[in-house]
């Protein structure tokens, strides 16, 4: 889980774009954001929307950080002395503990799906950032054929929707977020979206 989504010409244009914007949460998430991902940060638009209006504050800091400080803050945040200021983990959300039910069922969708981790990854493969990337990956067919809404839904429900915003929600709020508050705003607001979506469309393909 280390590439970015590839454009996929058999999906639509809105698809593409939800694949796109869970890929940028994953790299924003993954680790601390490099200089080139600072700049097209700063490049982005937003419009009137919950979302769109996120966006354009993160934008407006992007422009304004350097990638020290990104790091200095990304390491606040998810790595710490012994531990970041969140556990950004469907487990801990969940349960409260790591490694506890929720990471076993990913594992077997994650099998049944055939998606593996990549070999320099090591961390628990229900954190955040790479639920962001399998969700775009189910999307575009990164994983072998493109999923349909039926299948992008279950494992939305199942792995993302029932702490994603809650912990988008921490992001926003915690004391050492900067950058970082308009990405829970945004990651908030997307999951919000994608959450009504799949409720309206039943899964249907």
């Amino acid at each position: 889980m280390t590439q970015a989504a590839l454009k996929n010409p058999r999906i639509t244009e809105e698809d593409q774009l939800r694949a796109d914007l869970y890929g940028y949460l994953s790299a924003l998430l993954a680790g601390p954001p490099s200089k080139q991902l600072l700049s097209q940060t700063a490049a982005l638009t937003g419009d009137d929307t919950d979302l769109g209006k996120a966006v354009t504050v993160l934008a407006g800091l992007a422009g304004k950080t350097s990638v020290p400080a990104a790091e200095r803050e990304y390491t606040a945040l998810f790595i710490g002395l012994a531990r970041g200021e969140l556990l950004p983990y469907a487990s801990y959300y969940m349960t409260g503990f790591l490694n506890e039910k929720p990471l076993a069922a990913l594992r077997q969708d994650m099998l049944r799906l055939g998606i593996t981790r990549a070999p320099n990854v090591f961390e628990p493969e229900d954190n955040i950032a790479s639920l962001m990337e399998m969700m775009s990956g189910l999307i575009t067919g990164r994983f072998g054929a493109a999923q349909s809404l039926s299948r992008q839904r279950e494992f939305f429900n199942r792995h993302i929707a029932p702490w994603a915003q809650h912990f988008f929600s921490d992001l926003e709020g915690a004391k050492t977020s900067v950058l970082y508050a308009p990405v829970g705003t945004v990651g908030r607001a997307f999951m919000k979206i994608e959450a009504d979506a799949f409720r309206l469309v039943g899964g249907d393909e």
